[in-house]
Order: C-alpha cells, then structure tokens, then sequence
C-alpha cells in the first residue's frame, strides 16, 4: 500500500490535517497495543518489530552465501520463485510495484507500437501514482470504465479506439477488492486477443485470488502475457515487487529498471522477507479469505442490529480477504468513535482510516489475516456493538456542539 492510496485521512478538509494526524496517531497506537485485532499489517509496527521478523530468515535462505549486490544471490532466488510460482519464463525484482508496472507497459507499448492502454479509471496507475502513467512513461490511456465493477469483455470489444494493451487489477482495489468470475476474465483477456492487444494484470493482490477464481495460480497468470506482484500487501513483506513474463521482455525491464532508478545496491531484507512471505503467509492467504467471509456476514448482522440509518458491506461476499463498509456519517465522527473504541477496549474492528467521497458518506476498509481468524461471528457482532454506541455518543456530542 503506497503513501498516495493508504487510508491515512480521517478529514473532511485541509483545516482539520493536525487534528487528522494525531487521530491517525492514536488509531496505530491502539492498533499495536490492542489484545485483539482482525490483521496487524507489518508497516504499522516499530521497527524493532520489522528486524525481528529476519532473526529467522535463515529458515528460508541460507545466510552464509554471500550477500547480493546489483540483483544477484538472494534477489535471483526471489524471482526464480516467483517466476516458478506464476508458471512464467522469467521474473525481475522491482524497488515498487509502480516502476514495475511502468515499465511492463512501456516495453509492450514499444513492442505493440501502440503507447493506448485499455484500463479501468479506478486502476491504481489512473488514482495513485501522480500521473506517472504520462508524465514519464508517455502511455495513453483508453478508459474502459468507471464503474464500481470490474469492465466486461464487450467494453474491451467496444473501446473507441485502438489500443495496445489491456491491464486489468485483479482485484480492482478501489472498487472493493473485485474479482471478476473465471468465466468473465477469460472473456474479458479472449476480447482483448481480437483485438490484437497484449494482456498485463496489475497483481499486486493476486495472490489471494484463488479462492474466488477458483484456479491456482499458475492458471491464472498464464492468462496474460506479464503480471505485476507485490510482497508487501499480502505477503506482509518489507516492500518490493516482480514483474514476471517472457524472458525478453523481463530482459528489456531490467534495462529501464537500471534508467529509472531501481537498480538498487542491495536489497536482502526486501528479497529476504518476501521469501518468508512467500514460505509462511501465501499458504494461509485461503484461510484468510474464506474467514472474511464470516467476518463480513457477522458485520453486516451487527451493523443491522444496531438500528443505524443504513449501512453497507461490499461486496456481500468478499472476493478476497478484504472489503469495504460504508456509512451514513460524516468521516469524522466514524474515525473518531473507531479510535476510541480500540483505546477504551483494547479491540480494534476498524483499523484504516476512513474516506470521505461525499458529505454525510463515509467508508473503510476491512482485513482479515492471521489475527482474525481467532473471532468468531460473536465476536464481530460484540465489537460493533462496542463501536456503535461510541458512534451514538460522538454524533450527538457533535449535534450538541
């Protein structure tokens, strides 16, 4: 999760930004104190907590080979994984996954000749990476959609224009961590073959997908001709990114690697805890997914019970292990009563902050990981219970204020 798409804010507006940041404060304080969480993502922790986690990385490389330097040793062991576990050629490490995704377009931009790339308008290259998409890599975008929803195959078969390059977001993050269903996406990636168009998933979360595809994950790379993966979202990693594919485009990535910057010195921790990650979380992440499915069910019926004005969990059934909920509050009085229910009970059940697309209407999102899977369907619906009446008392504090 980068800085530009975390859910950082719990403001309505440039006043309220000291206010917003010791919330914030607050929030990962009760966060990593708190005797019951659904997930603690490693980048919220201390950073003694973030060298502890290597004291055992020796379980999954050998430390007494020699360190890397320039992308060899252990960096080489990761994308030899990688590559394997997508069922591709070739992998090559990324500093972040938006140079990597930057560079897999231009490279087929360059071999297609066409800089066009058919996307959503909610992709994470169109909201969070301050128009990198033109300013730097020259590429065009053809929006295929802005709808909550992942496009349909005709959208890709109808596109206005021309474009070289399909690059889908599985899942669509920003419309709720959507999936489309098997079926769709192999209509979606044939629509885009008619048209002569090279396929690019933005995977950055692709490694919680199987669950709702129902497909492993080799299947479901072999789908398009490169994928982006992160090790920090799911894998719980230090940071770091792969983008695996042919052999010569990986090639050619390595190169623009080196002129954008990223050819860093060393790398060992990143490539380190991402092989841990891979080793330890990636079989775990099915668990998680089904278990959100519970969690989501139990905040639906306690958010139901509570009698507020309305409340919505999306998607019903999550596709992944996690999900968004919306509320008819302003952002503000939410965050506010979220943080206080962590602090004064020492559970956390909303652990982002909270967004606030219009006045009145808010919304968060919802992990699940190891944590999580100790709550029970009672316990969820006690920790609404907990949240709403704070919720309660801090809109009437406000009404009264």
């Amino acid at each position: 999760m980068s800085d530009t798409e975390e859910q950082t804010t719990d403001t309505t507006g440039p006043a309220d930004d000291d206010g917003s940041e010791r919330r914030r404060e607050r929030r990962l304080s009760a966060l990593n104190s708190a005797r019951r969480v659904l997930a603690r993502p490693g980048f919220t922790r201390t950073l003694r907590d973030r060298l502890a986690v290597l004291a055992t990385a020796g379980e999954v490389y050998d430390l007494d080979t020699p360190s890397d330097m320039y992308g060899n040793g252990v960096v080489e062991a990761l994308e030899e994984k990688v590559a394997g576990l997508l069922g591709k050629e070739a992998a090559v490490f990324f500093p972040t996954g938006t140079m990597a995704q930057q560079i897999a377009l231009r490279c087929w931009a360059a071999r297609t000749g066409n800089p066009a790339v058919a996307l959503h308008a909610m992709a994470h290259p169109m909201v969070h990476e301050r128009d990198a998409f033109s300013q730097v890599s020259g590429l065009r975008p053809v929006r295929l959609t802005g709808e909550s929803r992942q496009p349909t195959a005709a959208e890709v078969r109808d596109a206005e224009e021309p474009f070289g390059t399909l690059m889908l977001e599985l899942p669509l993050r920003d419309a709720g961590f959507l999936l489309p269903s098997w079926e769709e996406l192999t209509d979606l990636v044939a629509a885009a073959r008619e048209r002569d168009a090279v396929v690019h998933f933005d995977g950055a979360r692709l490694w919680e997908s199987t669950v709702r595809l129902g497909r492993p994950l080799d299947e479901i790379a072999d789908l398009a001709d490169s994928v982006y993966v992160s090790f920090y979202k799911s894998l719980d990693g230090l940071g770091g990114a792969a983008l695996a594919g042919p052999q010569s485009l990986v090639d050619e990535a390595r190169t623009w690697r080196h002129r954008y910057g990223g050819m860093v010195f060393q790398q060992f921790p990143t490539a380190l805890s991402a092989l841990m990650g891979l080793e330890r979380e990636l079989p775990r992440l099915p668990d998680y997914v089904r278990h959100a499915r519970v969690v989501a069910d139990a905040l639906r019926e306690g958010l139901a019970a509570a009698g507020l004005p309305w409340s919505r969990v999306h998607p019903e059934v999550p596709h992944t292990n996690e999900f968004q909920v919306w509320l008819p509050y302003d952002a503000d009085v939410v965050a506010e009563a979220a943080v206080r229910t962590a602090e004064e009970t020492g559970i956390v059940l909303f652990g982002q902050g909270w967004l606030a697309p219009a006045p009145g209407l808010c919304s968060t999102e919802v992990c699940v990981r190891a944590p999580g899977l100790e709550w029970t369907g009672e316990d969820v619906r006690a920790a609404v219970a907990e949240f709403t009446v704070r919720l309660r008392e801090e809109t009437g504090n406000r009404a009264a204020g």
